[in-house]
């Protein structure tokens, strides 16, 4: 990690109308580094992804982002068009629901290209072999390269999703849930794939899960929801060991003792 952070949140808040989705949400993140949010259904984590990743406008607040020439924008500031090169090329978003993330109808190798075509890379030889070379990283066969998604099993197609978002070096990727759907040992699996994924890469990420196994293997903090509100945060080794807040103590409870 570097002395500068990647991403800089200040009093960010969304409401729905009347509905609190979150609230006063402040952070940093820094290159490499891997930030969990956790928390029940309904504790903001949700709305909070959706506001950072500008799928959702927030009510109030800033999240400010250091460009690849080290100027920070208030992504909120960016047009449209500036939003949507961020998410082809510097931003990852894995979905929960593979089939969110992917073209169903088109092949493996084609939904990893698009990501390449959207930097400028026309070279057809190049960028089959990147898409190979990405399959192999997630542990899909070469020969499945022209296959389409909608043949592969769930965990096949999170792992095409991770190799779709990953091909063009992203300098920040957002997770949702990553894991949530597959049965234990795919989880197992996907599990130590991303984790040497990030640390190979040197990725900044920032996961929602409720899974706090989850945010234990992959993530070095932790910010703990409740209400729209962080109530709790820190290193996540000392948040899931220690907890302080009686709710965040009942969550460790009631999940890791499960």
């Amino acid at each position: 990690m570097t002395d500068s952070p990647l991403l800089r949140v200040s009093n960010l808040s969304k409401y729905y109308g009347a509905r609190l989705g979150c609230t006063d949400v402040n952070f940093e993140l820094y290159p490499g580094e891997v930030l969990a949010v956790v928390g029940e259904s309904g504790s903001g984590k949700t709305t909070l992804l959706n506001c950072l990743s500008t799928n959702l406008e927030p009510t109030s607040g800033r999240a400010e982002y250091r460009m690849r020439d080290d100027v920070w924008r208030n992504i909120y500031d960016l047009s449209e068009a500036e939003r949507r090169f961020l998410m082809r090329t510097d931003w990852g978003f894995v979905h929960q629901n593979p089939a969110d993330g992917l073209r169903m109808t088109v092949s493996a190798g084609a939904n990893v290209g698009e990501r390449l075509m959207a930097i400028g890379d026309r070279h057809y030889g190049n960028i089959r072999a990147s898409a190979v070379d990405w399959l192999g990283r997630v542990e899909i066969n070469e020969d499945r390269v022209d296959d389409q998604p909608r043949s592969f099993s769930g965990g096949m197609r999170q792992r095409l999703q991770i190799a779709r978002n990953l091909v063009t070096s992203p300098r920040l990727v957002f997770m949702d849930e990553p894991t949530g759907g597959l049965d234990v040992s795919v989880q197992a699996r996907l599990l130590d794939l991303l984790r040497g994924l990030v640390g190979e890469l040197g990725l900044a990420a920032v996961i929602v899960t409720h899974d706090l196994a989850v945010a234990r293997l992959l993530s070095h903090r932790m910010m703990v929801m409740k209400d729209g509100r962080v109530i709790e945060s820190g290193l996540t080794d000392r948040v899931l060991d220690d907890p302080r807040e009686p709710y965040t103590q009942l969550l460790v409870s009631s999940i890791l003792q499960v």
